[in-house]
């Protein structure tokens, strides 16, 4: 195992909005909250689904190519170094950019990007398509 599945993250462009739906939808409750930066999750500190401000947000129009679904997986890492060496053998790529020295993002092999998330848990986080 190289890391653990910290949450999932979508895109959107007003995250307070999209939480509220998915905490009712789920029975979820809000556990951080911030103006570009909302999590949900079952109890008290658990950081299952969050929702990040988009400012040039275009939605999906699935299964149309052309505006493909959009969301990131977040990736709990004990040593960013370590993990880095194994996803990349494992044929992800490294995109531009870190973010506080706190993750690191990847494309995985057809494309999709994840972050190698490391340090302490935070509030806030950067968008993974700006270049850091």
């Amino acid at each position: 195992m190289i890391g653990r599945l910290e949450k999932t993250v979508l895109d959107c462009p007003d995250p307070r909005a999209l939480a509220a739906f998915y905490a009712e939808l789920l029975g979820m409750r809000v556990n951080e909250d911030s103006e570009n930066w909302v999590v949900i999750g079952t109890e008290p500190g658990s950081r299952q689904l969050a929702f990040q401000r988009s400012e040039h947000w275009v939605p999906p129009a699935w299964p149309d190519p052309q505006r493909p679904q959009q969301m990131h997986l977040d990736i709990r890492v004990d040593d960013a170094d370590a993990a880095e060496r194994a996803v990349l053998a494992l044929g992800a790529r490294r995109l531009p950019g870190e973010w506080e020295g706190r993750f690191r993002v990847f494309a995985d092999p057809v494309g999709h990007p994840f972050c190698l998330v490391f340090g302490r848990h935070r509030v806030a986080h950067a968008d993974p398509n700006e270049t850091r």
